[in-house]
């Protein structure tokens, strides 16, 4: 079970990640305005900036997804829920929550999760 100053931690850790990532898209998002206003010169040009965009808009796609991760572990802390396993309702890892602070499984549940989204 985590203490009250563990998750205060994990919480500042989670609104720190968060912000970055804010910071990331809205970069990200700039940067793809800013080569959508560019006229390629050539098709050497054009095929550069479609690689670049498609890369960002990659970037951009992980990024939201972790977004949303760190939306729904911010909601569990406010819910008494954080760290503990969605699957097995038991308690998720110190360490495993230090190394990804917004997992919803334990390792266990974790790989089980895994394989079954393979099938």
């Amino acid at each position: 079970m985590l203490t009250r100053e563990e998750m205060q931690e994990f919480e500042r850790d989670l609104q720190a990640r968060k912000e970055q990532i804010l910071n990331n898209l809205e970069a990200a998002q700039n940067k793809i305005t800013m080569m959508q206003n560019q006229e390629p010169k050539d098709e050497g040009d054009f095929a550069v900036l479609a690689i670049e965009t498609d890369i960002d808009g990659r970037i951009i796609e992980q990024q939201r997804a972790e977004l949303n991760e760190i939306e729904i572990a911010l909601g569990k802390i406010k819910a008494g829920t954080y760290g503990i396993c969605e699957m097995c309702e038991e308690p998720i890892g110190k360490e495993r929550l230090k190394v990804k602070n917004f997992a919803r499984f334990c390792i266990s549940c974790r790989e089980i999760n895994e394989r079954e989204q393979q099938l």
